[in-house]
């Protein structure tokens, strides 16, 4: 069942790439007393991921704080060495928190995988964007295949 305005985000860990190499996240760690944007991007250093979804994010990174968001992170079902290299080639810095979902649970524990195997990717997340205030879901904006509307940093800004 997929992932729901006023439900509490499913308990998982995710990984991080650390100072000292690879590390872990608990979601009770990113989400506890804090308001997040968690965007689910299907894949890393894919076009519209890199060229829009992503960018949006770092670009309205400060207007995103200014409504009162903590943290945005980035999740894609990638390992943590292709999540640090993407935020390293976007620029991300600090603006971002960049999150491997490896083998997808995270994606499936929130109901929101996705089956791309016709297009050689296996299974991946959604594109979606999730507002979290303190470990419950208060905006859920899931995109419909091959669109880029809902989940996007103005979409997400007008909804705060």
């Amino acid at each position: 069942m997929t992932i729901q305005a006023g439900e509490k985000m499913p308990k998982g860990v995710l990984g991080v790439m650390t100072e000292a190499g690879p590390g872990a996240v608990s979601t009770d760690e990113l989400f506890s007393g804090k308001k997040v944007v968690l965007v689910s991007v299907p894949g890393a250093f894919t076009p519209t991921c890199s060229a829009k979804h992503l960018p949006g994010f770092l670009s309205n990174a400060d207007a995103l704080a200014a409504k009162g968001v903590d943290t945005v992170a980035c999740m894609s079902v990638n390992d943590v060495f292709v999540m640090d290299a993407w935020g390293k080639d976007q620029g991300v810095g600090d603006r971002v928190q960049m999150l491997a979902d490896g083998n997808g649970e995270y994606a499936r524990a929130l109901g929101l995988e996705m089956d791309g195997t016709a297009f050689g990717m296996g299974m991946r997340g959604q594109r979606f964007a999730i507002v979290v205030d303190d470990g419950t879901a208060t905006h859920v904006a899931v995109e419909a295949p091959g669109e880029f509307e809902v989940s996007k940093a103005e979409a997400v800004l007008a909804a705060l």
